[in-house]
């Protein structure tokens, strides 16, 4: 069934892709391997921009992803507030000259962006974690919204909303294509998806478990080997909310802000991203710093290829529809 779509909605079309699965931008692991290896798949992957160090860097990045697939993919770019300013017009540049024609922006406001990447050609995607922010990126004119559910890995905003109403309440406020995130780990995710109103579904934590992920191998077995509980939600005290793998260290964070005194600076050390990505997804070390997943983990069973990954749950999602679905409706007697 490789490469055969089975679905067409109105992302895959606008944005010419064969399956609407996307791997949506994450930090320390949206490298050229996964995201070539998700375009092939007929998927649509995004490189971090910001991993990658410096807009010089990201370029590099790109023309490598390009070296190993014609398919389509994007890159991502998350604009939050840091100690160290970022270029994020040198990074907006490196995009736009290496020809992407596809970015998922994230954090804080893209509007400063937009103009630029629409007169590139640009097709951006905004990431929101409300309807409200959803309403607010379609009048500044994206062309499409992802939305991620409480079940997400990383931030999933302050209200609490879980996909099951926040992906079907998106769908009803905007009137752009929706990408339903935070959940979504096999067929079944992505014909519930469909059926509440999104035209795809993204997949992070799912596609740190695959065999392309730059992950460490024992990253991806403690995915494997962990529970939809196994997760903590840091940074509460802080509106700063961020869902990551229960290990020692979010737990050691967990007690230190249960601390009515306690502050940012208490944690500031044992938070350290640049921590958690060294001695986690490079050196192996589950319990070596924070790293963020999703609930979704509790649904990953094994470490496929991205390809195999596509494959299954667009099939799934076809066989639930057609059979089960169709299976469970009750038959019309003539003249009812």
């Amino acid at each position: 069934m490789s490469g055969e779509p089975v679905f067409s909605t109105r992302f895959t079309r606008e944005f010419g892709i064969e399956h609407p699965v996307v791997c949506g931008g994450m930090t320390g692991v949206g490298t050229a391997d996964l995201v070539a290896a998700v375009a092939n798949a007929g998927a649509l992957g995004f490189i971090t921009a910001l991993t990658q160090g410096t807009p010089e860097k990201l370029a590099k990045e790109i023309a490598r992803c390009r070296s190993m697939t014609s398919r389509p993919f994007g890159v991502n770019l998350t604009i939050l507030p840091t100690i160290e300013p970022v270029p994020y017009t040198e990074y907006r540049e490196a995009i736009i000259d290496s020809g992407v024609r596809i970015v998922e922006t994230a954090g804080s406001n893209p509007e400063p962006h937009l103009p630029a990447f629409r007169a590139a050609g640009v097709k951006v995607i905004h990431k929101c974690v409300s309807v409200r922010h959803a309403l607010r990126a379609e009048k500044l004119g994206v062309d499409a919204v992802s939305i991620d559910g409480f079940e997400c890995a990383g931030h999933p905003g302050e209200d609490d909303v879980p996909g099951l109403v926040l992906i079907p309440a998106a769908a009803d406020a905007v009137s752009l294509p929706l990408i339903a995130s935070g959940g979504f780990a096999d067929g079944r995710g992505l014909a519930a998806a469909l059926a509440l109103g999104a035209e795809a579904v993204n997949m992070g934590t799912r596609f740190m478990a695959t065999a392309e992920s730059p992950v460490h191998e024992n990253v991806k077995r403690r995915i494997v080997e962990a529970g939809e509980r196994d997760t903590d939600l840091l940074y509460r005290k802080f509106r700063n909310t961020a869902r990551v793998a229960r290990n020692s260290v979010s737990q050691r964070i967990r007690a230190i802000e249960d601390d009515p005194a306690s502050t940012f600076d208490d944690i500031r050390d044992l938070a350290s991203g640049a921590r958690g990505r060294s001695a986690v997804y490079a050196g192996g070390d589950p319990e070596g710093g924070v790293w963020t997943v999703g609930q979704a983990q509790g649904l990953i069973h094994d470490i496929p290829t991205c390809a195999d990954l596509v494959d299954r749950i667009t099939g799934q999602a076809r066989d639930l529809i057609e059979q089960r679905l169709t299976g469970i409706l009750a038959q019309r007697t003539e003249g009812s």
